[in-house]
């Protein structure tokens, strides 16, 4: 019998912007009635926005805890060994990218189950893309350290990286943290270093704006408790 596939199901990133999303990837969620999920709640009304033509109660959901243990997830891809097709749903933007779903695709690699990625958005690559810094040599950092210390250790660290490399830094942070973490920014960096901003990306809201750290010191944006990315270049 020949394996299913897992299918990398890409999520909207913010509100109800389903337009952002490819045909092919809605196609492809709507030929599944199983998936692996963060959380059962947010993939519901993800399904039902994309009209899923199954009920929605009669689809079944494995609930991925990113502190659970490998051999919790095995039950998750059984299912594949028997041919069936499951589809792996990330809480927002594209799966396993930031996402604690790597760690399924990499049990499902060991299994030797095709995978398929779908398109879809990723705040990461959208900022990245309009931000106007390096995007052949960049990393993401996710959530820098809470602690004061750590935390101005850290962007020191990453500006060197910035200034010997010309690597690209990329990080977000807790929205509610975004200005506390913006004026840290604005202390630890050069004056003469670019910051780019990039907020509410795929809304109508959206905002993905460049300026030195001084700039950004003489008018700080409204980026409170608003999804953004934050990258340091070039």
């Amino acid at each position: 019998m020949s394996k299913g596939t897992l299918h990398l199901i890409p999520n909207l990133l913010n509100g109800d912007q389903i337009d952002v999303l490819p045909k092919t990837a809605i196609e492809a969620a709507h030929q599944l009635d199983t998936f692996i999920v963060e959380n059962e709640k947010y993939a519901r009304r993800f399904l039902i926005k994309i009209g899923i033509p199954t009920a929605i109660d009669d689809l079944t959901f494995f609930v991925q805890d990113k502190h659970n243990p490998k051999q919790d997830y095995l039950p998750f891809l059984m299912p594949l060994l028997e041919g069936k097709n499951i589809g792996l749903l990330s809480d927002a933007g594209c799966p396993a990218v930031a996402d604690p779903g790597s760690k399924i695709v990499k049990i499902a690699h060991e299994m030797q189950i095709p995978i398929m990625p779908h398109v879809g958005p990723s705040s990461i690559l959208l900022a990245l893309m309009g931000s106007g810094f390096n995007g052949q040599e960049f990393a993401f950092n996710g959530y820098l350290p809470i602690d004061r210390g750590e935390k101005n250790r850290r962007i020191k660290w990453l500006d060197k990286q910035v200034q010997q490399f010309g690597s690209t830094q990329i990080f977000i942070e807790t929205p509610y943290r975004n200005v506390k973490l913006l004026e840290t920014l604005i202390q630890q960096c050069p004056k003469s270093r670019l910051l780019c901003i990039a907020t509410d990306l795929t809304l109508p809201s959206q905002k993905i704006l460049t300026k030195t750290m001084a700039e950004w010191k003489q008018q700080l944006p409204d980026i409170h408790k608003r999804p953004t990315v934050f990258l340091i270049g070039k």
